[in-house]
C-alpha cells in the first residue's frame, strides 16, 4: 500500500508538471510556491527562491525551511577546488522534482580545518571527493551563508519553455551544440539547458552575477 501511494504521488507531480511545461498551456501558476521561476529580488542585490534568501540565510535555517532529508558534507573535486555543500536527492520546487544543492561561503582554512578532522571521505561518481565532517564542525556548518543553489529538475526543459517562464535572457552563451547557457542577471540566475543531459538552474544574488558568468567566458 505503500509503495502504491508513492506511486499514485509521483505520477502526479508528473502530471502536473507536465501541464505547467506545456508550452500552449493556459494554465497558472499564481497559487503554487516554490517554482524554479518564483525568484523575490530584495532591495539590497540579494534574491530569494525556495524560501532561501542567498547570501543571507544559512544552511541550517535553510535546512529547518527544506527538511532534513539531506546530506552535508565538503566535496572535493580538485586540490584547489572544494566546497560545503547540502545535498537533496529528492527535492519537490511547487510541482517538479529533482537534485537540490545548497553550496555555502565558507573561508579556504576553514574548510582545510573540516577536512583534517573528517569522519569518513568517499568517492562519487564524478570523480570528486565527499568527506564528512565531525559532530561539532557539522555544527559549525550549518551556520554557514548560502552561496548559491543549483536545482536539476527530473524534466528536461528546452528553450522555448525556459523563454516562456523566466522571460528574455539578458545573454545567451553557447559552449557547444550541445549546451546553451540563458544569463538572466537580474535573476541571478544561470539556466543551463543540455541537449543530452540534465539541464541545470544555478542561482546566486544578482549582485554577485559575476560568479555564474565570468567562468563561461
Amino acid at each position: 500500500m505503500t509503495r502504491l501511494f508513492s506511486l499514485l504521488v509521483f505520477l502526479t507531480i508528473i502530471v502536473a508538471a507536465f501541464l505547467y511545461l506545456k508550452p500552449a498551456g493556459d494554465y497558472s501558476s499564481q497559487n503554487i510556491r516554490g517554482l524554479p521561476w518564483q525568484i523575490e529580488l530584495l532591495p539590497d542585490g540579494t534574491s530569494r527562491v525556495f524560501g532561501v534568501t542567498l547570501a543571507q540565510s544559512t544552511l541550517g535555517e535553510a535546512r529547518e525551511l527544506l527538511g532534513d532529508d539531506m546530506e552535508l558534507a565538503v566535496i572535493v573535486v580538485a586540490p584547489d577546488d572544494s566546497g560545503l555543500e547540502m545535498f537533496y536527492s529528492h527535492y519537490t520546487a511547487g510541482v517538479f522534482s529533482g537534485k537540490l544543492i545548497l553550496a555555502a561561503d565558507v573561508a579556504p582554512d576553514t574548510l582545510k580545518q573540516w577536512l583534517n578532522r573528517a569522519v569518513r571521505a568517499e568517492y562519487l561518481e564524478s570523480g570528486a571527493r565527499k568527506f564528512h565532517l565531525n559532530p561539532d564542525d557539522r555544527l559549525r556548518a550549518y551556520q554557514a551563508t548560502v552561496k548559491n543553489i543549483t536545482f536539476i529538475p527530473a524534466i528536461a526543459l528546452d528553450e522555448q519553455t525556459a523563454l516562456k517562464h523566466f522571460g528574455t535572457p539578458a545573454e545567451t552563451i553557447r559552449r557547444s551544440d550541445r549546451a546553451i547557457h540563458l544569463l538572466y542577471p537580474d535573476k541571478g540566475l544561470d539556466l543551463t539547458i543540455n541537449k543530452h543531459g540534465k539541464d541545470v538552474l544555478q542561482y546566486v544574488a544578482p549582485r554577485g552575477f559575476a560568479e555564474l558568468r565570468d567562468p563561461l567566458l
